[in-house]
Protein backbone atom coordinates (compact mmCIF):
# COMPACT_ATOMS: atom_id res chain seq x y z
CA UNK A 1 0.00 0.00 0.00
CA UNK A 2 2.88 2.73 1.29
CA UNK A 3 4.49 1.62 -2.87
CA UNK A 4 1.68 2.31 -4.34
CA UNK A 5 0.97 5.70 -2.66
CA UNK A 6 4.51 7.01 -3.26
CA UNK A 7 3.99 6.17 -6.97
CA UNK A 8 0.88 8.41 -6.62
CA UNK A 9 2.56 10.95 -5.25
CA UNK A 10 5.86 10.74 -7.15
CA UNK A 11 3.77 10.89 -10.60
CA UNK A 12 1.38 13.95 -8.93
CA UNK A 13 4.53 15.95 -8.29
CA UNK A 14 6.52 15.03 -11.57
CA UNK A 15 3.27 16.47 -13.55
CA UNK A 16 2.62 19.20 -11.41
CA UNK A 17 6.35 20.46 -11.76
CA UNK A 18 5.80 20.05 -15.50
CA UNK A 19 2.58 22.39 -15.02
CA UNK A 20 2.27 25.58 -17.43
CA UNK A 21 5.70 24.02 -19.66
CA UNK A 22 5.75 25.10 -23.06
CA UNK A 23 7.65 23.25 -25.74
CA UNK A 24 10.38 25.01 -27.18
CA UNK A 25 9.38 24.27 -30.18
CA UNK A 26 5.80 24.74 -30.16
CA UNK A 27 5.77 28.20 -29.28
CA UNK A 28 4.07 30.69 -31.49
CA UNK A 29 5.33 33.68 -29.90
CA UNK A 30 1.94 35.28 -28.32
CA UNK A 31 1.41 37.58 -25.73
CA UNK A 32 -0.30 34.96 -24.15
CA UNK A 33 2.60 31.83 -24.81
CA UNK A 34 5.24 34.52 -23.70
CA UNK A 35 3.41 35.05 -20.50
CA UNK A 36 3.25 31.34 -19.57
CA UNK A 37 6.52 31.09 -20.31
CA UNK A 38 7.39 33.81 -18.14
CA UNK A 39 5.38 32.31 -15.25
CA UNK A 40 6.81 29.01 -15.54
CA UNK A 41 10.38 29.90 -15.62
CA UNK A 42 9.77 31.77 -12.26
CA UNK A 43 7.99 29.30 -10.85
CA UNK A 44 10.58 26.60 -11.57
CA UNK A 45 13.03 28.74 -10.47
CA UNK A 46 11.62 29.70 -7.10
CA UNK A 47 10.97 25.90 -6.93
CA UNK A 48 14.88 24.73 -7.95
CA UNK A 49 15.91 27.70 -5.41
CA UNK A 50 13.57 28.38 -2.60
CA UNK A 51 11.46 25.07 -2.22
CA UNK A 52 13.54 22.08 -3.00
CA UNK A 53 15.60 22.68 -0.11
CA UNK A 54 18.34 23.80 -2.18
CA UNK A 55 17.98 26.97 0.39
CA UNK A 56 19.33 29.35 -2.14
CA UNK A 57 16.22 31.77 -2.35
CA UNK A 58 18.31 34.84 -2.70
CA UNK A 59 16.64 37.87 -4.75
CA UNK A 60 20.04 37.66 -6.15
CA UNK A 61 20.13 34.18 -7.46
CA UNK A 62 16.49 34.04 -8.80
CA UNK A 63 16.76 36.88 -11.25
CA UNK A 64 19.56 35.63 -12.55
CA UNK A 65 18.50 32.07 -13.33
CA UNK A 66 15.35 33.52 -14.53
CA UNK A 67 17.19 35.22 -17.22
CA UNK A 68 19.01 31.99 -17.83
CA UNK A 69 16.13 29.94 -18.44
CA UNK A 70 14.41 32.52 -20.61
CA UNK A 71 17.76 32.99 -22.57
CA UNK A 72 17.85 29.19 -22.66
CA UNK A 73 14.42 28.76 -23.97
CA UNK A 74 14.09 31.54 -26.35
CA UNK A 75 17.67 30.00 -28.33
CA UNK A 76 15.62 26.27 -27.73
CA UNK A 77 12.71 27.74 -29.97
CA UNK A 78 15.59 27.63 -32.88
CA UNK A 79 15.64 23.79 -32.34
CA UNK A 80 15.95 22.15 -35.71
CA UNK A 81 15.50 18.57 -34.67
CA UNK A 82 11.92 17.43 -33.03
CA UNK A 83 12.78 13.88 -32.07
CA UNK A 84 16.21 14.75 -29.41
CA UNK A 85 13.99 18.04 -27.88
CA UNK A 86 11.00 15.20 -27.67
CA UNK A 87 13.45 13.08 -25.75
CA UNK A 88 15.54 15.77 -23.57
CA UNK A 89 11.82 17.36 -22.27
CA UNK A 90 10.60 13.72 -21.94
CA UNK A 91 13.87 12.86 -19.61
CA UNK A 92 13.91 15.62 -17.64
CA UNK A 93 10.43 16.93 -17.73
CA UNK A 94 8.47 13.66 -17.26
CA UNK A 95 10.67 10.98 -15.55
CA UNK A 96 12.02 11.13 -12.16
CA UNK A 97 14.25 13.39 -12.77
CA UNK A 98 12.32 16.87 -12.34
CA UNK A 99 14.90 18.87 -13.59
CA UNK A 100 12.72 20.66 -16.00
CA UNK A 101 14.22 23.98 -16.14
CA UNK A 102 14.87 25.50 -19.88
CA UNK A 103 18.64 25.79 -19.27
CA UNK A 104 18.75 21.96 -18.55
CA UNK A 105 16.92 21.08 -21.18
CA UNK A 106 18.65 23.40 -23.94
CA UNK A 107 21.77 22.44 -22.83
CA UNK A 108 20.99 18.43 -22.73
CA UNK A 109 19.45 19.24 -26.51
CA UNK A 110 22.95 20.57 -27.84
CA UNK A 111 24.60 17.57 -26.20
CA UNK A 112 22.41 14.89 -27.61
CA UNK A 113 22.43 16.61 -30.80
CA UNK A 114 26.09 16.64 -30.72
CA UNK A 115 26.18 13.46 -29.83
CA UNK A 116 24.04 12.20 -32.70
CA UNK A 117 26.75 13.30 -35.19
CA UNK A 118 29.21 11.49 -33.55
CA UNK A 119 30.62 7.91 -34.24
CA UNK A 120 33.14 5.91 -32.40
CA UNK A 121 36.43 5.85 -34.24
CA UNK A 122 39.33 3.95 -33.59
Amino acid sequence: MKKVISVILFVCSTAASASGFIHPMDFDGSERSKKQVVEYVQARVRYDYCDSGLNMCQPTTLRMMEEENLDSFKRATAAEDREIMDQVINDYCYSGLDMCSYSTIWMMYQENLRASRQQLAW
